[in-house]
């Protein structure tokens, strides 16, 4: 047994716990889910998942997703009924990244832009602590969404109940004092003992202080979930699906060792999935490899997920013998370790950073965020999505067109990038517009060497260039066709003149040979 995976597993367990708890919050469920979420995923992903570091519980993210989906479904706020809808949320998020992972779209999800989920995150973060307003001022909770949830929290400022906001106060100026001048010290863990031990010492209660619901003890007894409100809530199981797995791949990836074998995408649905169908049986909030907690993993000295094992053994004891002393936490001291996890997703500097190096990209991430913001997180990710389709496909219809003109009166343009339907338009025109400058070429020879194959529509571009290339005295020639493209080129009409008339060649090389051979012959040779 590794000795320093035990001492980071307790480690993490007294940091990852009551934070999960936190989370649960945030979603508008009992503590004991997010405690709960720290055993069955937990153990369930370090058997199967592929990240040797991974710390897998849920993330601010993810919670924020799932209080969406339960507000959609109507969830009430009995405790025993909101568990019951969370396990359906749970398993159809299950489901889905196991749907992912038979339909091999891991693909999919990778080519989601780090700019989008930059902007995603802030969008996140400040809804997150919003949301947790009510509880680190001691007023009523207000309505959703980030705008309408600063409303309510100025016009009710004349209602705050002074013990809560000192008590906020002083927690969350601990917290942030120990993350920067202590950072291995478990912040969130004295966080919780110091709300409790005020509770029992200086008599919040009789102050006005709320403490969380009823924690209750023993370990979850498994059931199966109800599926009355499935089709409901599947959008947002989706969408908390793709989440999990960017988070979870992300993370994997960011604190993978070069001795580590890769992180692959089909394991990472196939173990994220299999954790959350696992803790749906026992009400867990989805899971995801989360930033912050597999950072304490890290820096405590994890080397393999015997780490993890032990922080889901730390929280079954906590759950056997710690339930009644957890009931005595205060709402704002758990409210405060939320909005110190969640600080972390505020990274403008890495807004800056995006900036710098590309404009259309800050533009896309603030618009991703805002969207989050305005609306809500599933539009949000929705809108993400989009904006990050939206500039792969910009930057695919607009290939860079390198030239070069070896000899005189030959023009060689290589396309740096693959043709297709959709851009070759584009690329057409380019052409045209390059043969017509001064001094005009008597052969435009299209270096294809980048591009992998070919459709219907890139072929009758090609026709249509030549005709129009060929009314201004311009010949057009290709070379290093792929096999595929080739193949499909000899089944049309045009193939024969292209063939016989010398315009195909294996290589640059040997086209300007061949063009340098015809220009020999005299004027009318290349011509």
């Amino acid at each position: 047994m590794n000795r320093s995976d035990v001492v980071a597993g307790v480690v993490a367990g007294a940091v990852v716990i009551p934070q999960a708890m936190g989370y649960a919050g945030v979603a508008g469920l009992p503590v004991q889910v997010g405690l709960y979420t720290c055993i069955v995923p937990m153990a369930a992903y370090a058997l199967l998942g592929g990240a040797r570091r991974l710390s897998m519980s849920t993330t601010s993210t993810i919670v924020a997703l799932a209080g969406l989906a339960l507000a959609a479904a109507g969830t009430p706020d009995d405790p025993d009924e909101a568990m019951a809808a969370v396990s359906t949320l749970t398993l159809l998020t299950g489901l889905a990244l196991l749907l992912f992972w038979l339909l091999r779209v891991g693909w999919v999800v990778d080519s989601i832009s780090d700019t989008v989920v930059s902007g995603l995150k802030i969008g996140v973060g400040l809804t997150i602590i919003v949301d947790q307003l009510p509880h680190l001022l001691g007023i009523d909770a207000g309505p959703d969404g980030f705008l309408r949830g600063v409303g309510h929290a100025v016009t009710h400022l004349g209602d705050a109940n002074r013990a809560t906001v000192v008590l906020s106060t002083l927690t969350l100026a601990g917290l942030w004092a120990v993350h920067r001048w202590a950072p291995r010290v478990p912040g969130p863990l004295l966080a919780v003992a110091g709300g409790i031990a005020a509770t029992a010492w200086a008599g919040l209660t009789d102050r006005g202080v709320e403490l969380i619901p009823p924690v209750p003890s023993g370990l979850p007894v498994p059931a199966l979930p109800p599926l009355a409100d499935a089709w409901t809530m599947l959008p947002y199981a989706l969408a908390i699906a793709l989440m999990a797995f960017m988070e979870t791949t992300a993370v994997g990836r960011s604190t993978r060792e070069p001795q580590d074998p890769p992180i692959v995408t089909g394991r990472e649905l196939l173990a994220n999935g299999t954790a959350a169908i696992a803790g749906s049986f026992v009400a867990t909030a989805p899971p995801a490899g989360g930033f912050s907690q597999t950072m304490v993993n890290v820096e405590a000295g994890a080397r393999t997920q015997l780490s993890s094992l032990v922080t889901a053994v730390v929280a079954v004891a906590t759950a056997l013998f710690l339930a009644p002393v957890l009931s005595d936490l205060p709402e704002a001291t758990l409210a405060a370790v939320v909005v110190v996890a969640v600080t972390g997703l505020l990274d403008v500097s890495e807004l800056r950073r995006i900036g710098r190096i590309d404009r259309a990209e800050l533009v896309v991430a603030l618009i991703t965020g805002g969207i989050a913001l305005v609306t809500n997180l599933l539009v949000g990710v929705v809108a993400g999505v989009f904006c990050t389709y939206y500039l792969v496909l910009r930057r695919l219809n607009h290939p860079v067109l390198t030239e070069r003109q070896p000899v005189p009166g030959l023009l060689v343009v290589r396309i740096e990038g693959a043709l297709y339907t959709m851009n070759v338009r584009t690329v057409q025109a380019e052409l045209l517009r390059r043969a017509a400058e001064d001094p005009r070429p008597r052969v435009l020879l299209l270096d294809l060497g980048a591009t992998l194959d070919t459709s219907v529509t890139v072929l009758d571009a090609f026709v249509a260039a030549e005709q129009q290339l060929a009314k201004n005295g311009v010949e057009l020639w290709v070379a290093r066709v792929p096999d595929a493209a080739l193949a499909k080129a000899r089944r049309t009409a045009a193939w024969p003149a292209w063939r016989d008339g010398g315009r195909v060649h294996p290589t640059v090389r040997a086209a300007v040979d061949a063009y340098e051979g015809l220009a020999a012959e005299g004027p009318d040779g290349a011509a």
